[in-house]
């Protein structure tokens, strides 16, 4: 029996989106639309590589990775919240990439891979209105020189305004990001966007995904409850938040009001109706009874 969680996730959802994108071909059309010209993925994508360079050093975690036949790398993340720091991590993960595409000893810096890093998120980091933005380094006193190290950071924001700047097929995609539903898919007349939404359905009723999603969710809760992040308190309304924004976002206010709860148990019963409800609004009904 289908997990009815998992069905109402959308690829905004980090879960969903990484177990779709661990099929080539559902990541090779994710990477052509959004970018808008026709790639090539060989060999198989991978999802949630972890890079850690030192073990002195912050590790990262990627949400998908896949090289096209001229050895460009293709490393995109899904965000739902704005945290604020994405522009500088967008800047690590690149770091961290580049590190490990070398051999050791390795001295000819040429053998470095292009690189394009993609955040594809349902907010405007930038503020301009934009539905994306690409960055490749270009001389500011010499706007036509471009730096051409191989690296190019992509920014997407699904809702963004200039929508005569893009193809329909994008704009389609965009919808579909926020709107995972057979009527969005099939409203649109890109193949591209079936493929994926075929894949999408099949992650949907796959009995050992949605043993995965449930599996994840408990050890989350478990990992807070055993005291792994600092303060029972503290971590438990993080928990609770965490939750809500893998459905959602979570309006400021209701955020404020988890944040300055004070009581342990009041948070453990909330945490609760976090794990079970399907919706924001579904938790604030359920939150209102422990109230």
């Amino acid at each position: 029996m289908a997990n009815t969680k998992l069905q109402k996730l959308n690829l905004l959802d980090k879960f969903l989106f990484d177990e779709a994108m661990e099929d080539r071909e559902t990541y090779q059309a994710v990477i052509s639309i959004l970018l808008e010209n026709e790639v090539e993925l060989l060999g198989k994508t991978e999802t949630e590589k972890e890079l850690r360079v030192s073990p002195e050093l912050r590790q990262v975690r990627l949400d998908v990775v896949g090289m096209d036949r001229e050895g460009t790398i293709y490393y995109a993340e899904m965000q739902q919240r704005n945290t604020g720091n994405l522009i500088r991590r967008s800047r690590y993960y690149q770091a961290q990439l580049d590190v490990s595409l070398l051999e050791p000893g390795s001295t000819d810096f040429n053998l470095l891979n292009d690189s394009c890093f993609i955040l594809i998120a349902p907010f405007d980091i930038f503020g301009r209105g934009l539905y994306r933005y690409t960055f490749d380094g270009v001389c500011r006193e010499c706007p036509d020189l471009r730096l051409e190290d191989g690296s190019l950071r992509v920014f997407i924001n699904t809702k963004g305004k200039n929508r005569e700047s893009f193809s329909q097929e994008f704009l389609d995609f965009m919808e579909y990001i926020g709107k995972t539903t057979d009527e969005m898919a099939g409203s649109s007349a890109s193949q591209k966007i079936r493929r994926i939404h075929r894949r999408v359905c099949a992650v949907r009723e796959s009995e050992k995904a949605g043993v995965k999603y449930m599996q994840r969710w408990e050890e989350i809760a478990y990992a807070r409850e055993d005291g792994k992040i600092e303060g029972k308190i503290e971590g438990r309304a993080a928990s609770i938040l965490e939750l809500l924004e893998e459905k959602e976002p979570v309006p400021v206010v209701l955020r404020e009001e988890i944040i300055a709860e004070e009581s342990e148990e009041v948070l453990k019963r909330w945490l609760q109706a976090a794990s079970h409800a399907e919706s924001i609004e579904e938790f604030v009904k359920r939150k209102a009874l422990f109230s």
